[in-house]
C-alpha cells in the first residue's frame, strides 16, 4: 500500500475553484485523484480545471449550490455517474460578513450558517451512500481558527466554524463503522480573496497576523495541498474526528 497514493479515487471539493479549496484540489489531483470542482461560478470552475490539468492532474467542473439540497444531490449524482464513484469530500465552501454582533441581521446570520455549516451536513449526507458503496471514504471539513478564538467582527462565522468541528466529531463517530474517516482542518490567516477583504476592512490586521504567526508570513493556498493528501489518503486511516490547525503556529503563539 502506498500511503499517499490517491490513484483511482474521486474527490469532490466544494468551493474548489479558488482560495484554499483550489490549493487542496491541486494537491489531491497531483496525488492521483480525479477532482470534481463543485461551485456556482462555472467559468471560474473551468479555469480551475485548466490549472489542474496544466499540472498533469485530472479534473471536471460541476455546478453546485451548497445551500440547496436538490443542487447538491444532482451534483453528487453527476459526479458518481460520470466518474463511477465518490471517495473523498472536501467541505470547503464558505463566506463571511464582517460586523459586530449587534449589527448582524437574522437574514445575514442564516446566510452564513447555511453556507458554511448546513452545507457541510447536506453534502456529507449526499455522499454517504456513495462512500458506503465504495467500502469507505474520507470527509475533510474546513473549520478555521474561528472555531478556537472569539472574533468580535465575525460572530456568525465563528459559530458556523465551531459547529463544523462538532459536526466533524459527530460524523466521525457515526460513520466509523462504514470505514469513513471525518476530520477537520483549521486554516490560520491565509492569503485569499476573503482575507484580502478583511485586510481592507480591519486596520492593522496584516501587521498583527505577521507578529502573531511564528513562521512570520501569511499562509498560501498551496500550503493546504499536503494536509488534503494526508487526510484523504490511507496515511490517515486511523485518524478520525480530529481538528488540525494549519496556521504557521498562530494558535500556539503565546
Amino acid at each position: 500500500m502506498k500511503l499517499f497514493d490517491l490513484s483511482g479515487k474521486v474527490a469532490i471539493v466544494t468551493g474548489g475553484n479558488g482560495g484554499i479549496g483550489l490549493g487542496m484540489a491541486k494537491g489531491l489531483a497531483q496525488a492521483g485523484a480525479t477532482v470534481a470542482i463543485a461551485a456556482r461560478n462555472e467559468a471560474k470552475s473551468q479555469a480551475a480545471v485548466k490549472q489542474i490539468e496544466g499540472l498533469g492532474g485530472k479534473a471536471i467542473a460541476v455546478t453546485m449550490d451548497v445551500a440547496k439540497p436538490e443542487s447538491v444531490a444532482a451534483a453528487v449524482r453527476a459526479v458518481a455517474g460520470n466518474l463511477g464513484r465518490v471517495d473523498i469530500l472536501v467541505n470547503n465552501a464558505g463566506m463571511n460578513i464582517r460586523k459586530q454582533p449587534q449589527d448582524v441581521s437574522l437574514a445575514e446570520w442564516h446566510q452564513i450558517i447555511d453556507t458554511n455549516l448546513t452545507s457541510a451536513f447536506i453534502c456529507s449526507q449526499a455522499v454517504y451512500p456513495e462512500m458506503k458503496k465504495a467500502g469507505g471514504g474520507k470527509i475533510l471539513n474546513n473549520g478555521s481558527m474561528a472555531s478556537i478564538f472569539g472574533m468580535p467582527f465575525a460572530p456568525a462565522y465563528g459559530a458556523s466554524k465551531g459547529g463544523m468541528v462538532q459536526l466533524t466529531r459527530s460524523l466521525a463517530t457515526a460513520w466509523a463503522k462504514d470505514n469513513i474517516q471525518v476530520n477537520c482542518f483549521l486554516p490560520g490567516w491565509v492569503d485569499t480573496e476573503l482575507t484580502r477583504g478583511a485586510r481592507k476592512e480591519l486596520q492593522g490586521l496584516h501587521e498583527r497576523v505577521l507578529a502573531r504567526t511564528p513562521e512570520g508570513r501569511w499562509g498560501h493556498i498551496d500550503d493546504f495541498a499536503g494536509i488534503a493528501v494526508f487526510l484523504a489518503s490511507p496515511a490517515s486511516d486511523f485518524v478520525t474526528g480530529t481538528a488540525i490547525p494549519v496556521d504557521g503556529g498562530f494558535s500556539v503563539m503565546g
